[in-house]
């Protein structure tokens, strides 16, 4: 799906929508972002040596996630991260890589939802992560 597609499921707008594309394959969502260099997060980290945040990372992981929360997802809806769980960060991502973020959900009790998703550039693990969210009605 693309953006307009993706922006049918997720409330983030930008600068905070932060998936080109995304799909789900069976259980596993993949998303994918290009970083281009003048995102308001890479202004002060670091200049003259741009690193994208472990939080952005992150961020990205959770709104592949919510891919899979199409039908959870209605108007109106807010999922909110309630937890991040051994997160590991390998290697830095910088302007010019494209992101592909997967993930899929281990366990779900609604509106908790669970999941485990890898950050990799060019098949190079950047992150990995467990994570939690709540789907939150308007």
């Amino acid at each position: 799906m693309n953006r307009d597609q993706i922006m049918k499921i997720l409330p983030h707008r930008e600068p905070m929508l932060l998936l080109d594309d995304a799909e789900c394959r069976e259980e596993t969502a993949i998303g994918h972002y290009t970083v281009r260099g003048d995102e308001f997060f890479l202004q002060g980290h670091f200049p003259g040596n741009p690193i994208v945040p472990g939080v952005i990372l992150c961020e990205i992981l959770a709104q592949s996630a919510c891919v899979l929360m199409q039908k959870q997802m209605e108007e109106g809806k807010l999922p909110v991260y309630t937890g991040l769980d051994r997160v590991k960060f390998r290697s830095p991502v910088k302007p010019g890589d494209t992101v592909t973020a997967q993930c899929r959900i281990k366990r779900a009790k609604h509106p908790f939802y669970f999941a485990e998703g890898t950050v990799t550039v060019d098949g190079r693990l950047c992150v990995s992560a467990d994570f939690s969210f709540a789907i939150q009605g308007a």
